[in-house]
């Protein structure tokens, strides 16, 4: 990569990562700014401007701002986390102006109409019903809120019926007003860009003037407990996780690794012990999520209610036995395919845009693919058994279960499993 950062002088930061032999461009605007920095009465406003800032500007209309991009064969699309949003436009090499003029303006000149946000309203509304409906994705939300209670980190990024149904103009210019600052905003590109032309393009675009650094997310507390839900399902859904490493700590690749060994494809532990010989699931894996300042680390599991508990025990039993057992083949095999995801994501411009923009707010600077490479290569077995070992003993777990009554016990069984010391 030869990646190079600049800073405009009202604060927003612009980097790119050129690929000479594509004709085609991402561009990605990375706001610091997602569900964590919402108050209570705010919820799920990051969420819902997300949706608004693509109907209608002072200068075009919801209609306009995508038949823009789309009809020279682009993309458009946004997406909201806990701790960013990010707006991003695929494009041919000759029309990278436009995607940062139209991204800009979405940014900077957003209408917020009272009646568009109405009709919107009932388009989020929807989309929480449907959150609701995919078990698979509700456990999730539940569990989120276990692990991390009354607060934002736990809180579903799509509001709550009743906070949604609240949230008006105001409440969006003020978390805009608030959060929406040149100097809390990374202009990303990778592919057919010259950073110099995209530099100057983002100088012309991005006007709003810099004043002071947005406002923090205040730190997560992370709980632990059991939660459960009832749901006339063919199967159960589970999840059990503990608090797991921020994504800058010096774990967090350790963690990466963890989660492969346990979960991480049809090699894994648990694929090969509670699929392939028990035959107790179709669905199970790993997953790795950190945040600025924790992290979650677990594993979901869909099964048969009659199977829930034997299939918690496998769970539990694989989990205990990751601090004793690992071995360098597994980690060998767990690096492979951390390196190859690396490596391959390093093909698609979309992927290099996001990662830089990323990078920065992690790390202060962009990571080339041999310093990812080294960091993923310095986990050992050692480390992993520690990092699991220390997993399992420094905070209660989180265990959850979505699905028929009878399974929900379920859950208990897997938390007693585990107990800090």
């Amino acid at each position: 990569m030869t990646v190079t950062v600049s800073r405009l002088d009202n604060g927003l930061t612009v980097v790119t990562d050129p690929m000479p032999h594509l004709k085609t461009a991402a561009v990605a605007l990375t706001v610091d700014a997602g569900a964590r920095h919402e108050t209570p009465e705010q919820h799920g406003v990051a969420h819902m401007l997300e949706h608004m800032a693509f109907k209608g500007t002072t200068t075009r209309s919801a209609e306009q701002i995508v038949g823009a991009i789309e009809r020279v064969g682009g993309s458009l699309n946004a997406a909201t986390s806990h701790e960013n949003t990010v707006y991003a436009a695929r494009v041919l090499r000759d029309d990278v102006p436009l995607a940062v003029t139209v991204i800009a303006d979405i940014i900077e000149n957003a209408r917020l109409d009272a009646a568009e946000l109405k009709r919107e309203q009932g388009v989020v509304l929807s989309e929480i019903g449907e959150a609701e409906d995919t078990p698979d994705d509700l456990v999730f939300e539940i569990m989120s809120q276990a692990a991390f209670p009354d607060q934002p980190l736990g809180r579903s990024i799509l509001g709550s019926r009743a906070s949604v149904r609240a949230i008006t103009s105001d409440t969006i210019h003020a978390y805009m007003a608030a959060h929406y600052r040149p100097e809390a905003m990374i202009l990303s590109a990778a592919g057919a860009v010259d950073h110099a032309a995209f530099t100057a393009l983002a100088a012309k675009a991005f006007t709003a003037a810099g004043h002071k650094p947005p406002e923090a997310f205040s730190a997560a507390t992370y709980s632990g407990g059991v939660a459960a839900k009832a749901r006339e399902l063919d199967q159960s859904h589970l999840v059990i996780g503990f608090e797991g490493a921020a994504t800058g700590d010096a774990d967090f690749f350790t963690a990466e690794i963890a989660a492969m060994v346990l979960g991480g494809g049809m090699s894994s532990r648990l694929f090969q012990e509670a699929r392939e010989k028990r035959g107790l699931c179709y669905s199970i894996y790993a997953f790795n999520w950190g945040f600025a300042d924790t992290g979650l680390f677990g594993v979901y599991a869909g099964t048969a209610p009659n199977a829930a508990d034997a299939l918690m025990a496998v769970i539990g039993g694989e989990i205990g036995e990751m601090a004793h057992s690992v071995t360098a083949d597994e980690i060998e095999a767990a690096r492979a395919q951390a390196k190859a995801g690396v490596l391959m994501g390093l093909e698609s411009c979309a992927t290099r845009a996001e990662r830089i923009a990323r990078h920065l707010k992690v790390f202060g600077r962009v990571l080339e693919a041999d310093a990812l490479v080294a960091r993923i290569d310095a986990v050992d077995e050692t480390q992993v058994r520690r990092f699991m070992a220390d997993l399992v003993h420094k905070a209660a777990p989180t265990a959850c279960v979505v699905g028929p009554k009878a399974s929900l016990a379920s859950a208990h069984k897997l938390a007693a499993h585990f107990q800090p010391v």
